[in-house]
């Protein structure tokens, strides 16, 4: 399923010139941990899914997972960074060939969203395979995104093309989270900690839908009112919870699988 992206003719206007500073390296760092707690949960797909994230002082760059490599082999040191004509300019190896076109469109046409995580993570898509909205605001973690999701119910095949990636971040628009219907999601955000953060919980928001659907018994929605003073509520103080979420799995990846920081 995974596609190896084909390295453009052209040379790159730069390779590895100024890209070892210490805040790239700890967005490395950052993004392997989200990489490889992802594979823990059963949230990859093999190959075939890619978080990426805008690299730190160069917004004409971007850290991107490896082709060819699952997200539990993902460290600080083998994602690569590319630029957004497909160069890799650090790192061994290529991206995966939708990873650039889906990426490297939504950071270029959607510059708030520093970092985009896309996942065939199951719950969620398994969302995306039904009729109607995606989400029911039935559920307490549901409401942190009431209000910030859009629907792409367009799909048309794989994203071979940076017309299909420019089409992507057309229908994101002005939100966070996009349900690729019959596809996956896609949860965009400022930094590698929310991103992270939005992603846990939007699994979480879809397992538990679907158990209450698959009760048989009515969904209870929560009133519109209440559903954005919740909203509004959750999103104070969510990037400090974001980060904190982030460095705890970083603490349990130190004890356990350390290896993710080389």
């Amino acid at each position: 399923m995974a596609h190896e992206l084909t390295a453009p003719k052209t040379p790159p206007r730069r390779r590895n010139s100024d890209l070892d500073t210490e805040e790239i390296r700890q967005a490395r760092i950052d993004l392997a941990a989200c990489l490889r707690m992802a594979a823990r949960l059963g949230l990859a797909e093999g190959i075939c899914n890619h978080f990426s994230a805008v690299v730190p002082g160069h917004p004409d760059l971007f850290l991107v997972n490896r082709y060819g490599y699952s997200f539990a082999e993902a460290t600080a040191s083998n994602l690569l960074i590319c630029d957004y004509d497909g160069h890799v300019v650090a790192g061994d190896g290529v991206p995966e060939a939708t990873a650039f076109y889906i990426h490297a469109r939504v950071h270029l046409q959607v510059p708030r969203a520093a970092a985009a995580f896309h996942t065939h993570m199951p719950n969620a898509t398994a969302l995306c395979m039904t009729e109607g909205e995606p989400l029911t605001w039935a559920g307490q973690t549901a409401l942190k995104f009431y209000g910030r999701t859009a629907v792409d119910d367009r799909y048309s095949g794989l994203a071979l093309d940076e017309g299909e990636g420019d089409r992507l971040a057309a229908a994101l628009g002005d939100k966070d989270i996009l349900f690729m219907m019959n596809h996956g999601v896609m949860v965009c955000a400022p930094n590698i900690a929310e991103a992270w953060d939005d992603l846990y919980y939007l699994e979480r928001a879809a397992e538990v839908q679907l158990k209450a659907t698959g009760s048989g018994r009515p969904l209870r929605p929560v009133p519109e009112d209440v559903a954005e003073l919740t909203a509004r509520q959750m999103r104070v103080g969510d990037r400090e919870s974001a980060r904190l979420h982030l460095e705890s799995i970083k603490r349990i990846l130190d004890a356990e699988e350390p290896a993710y920081r080389d």
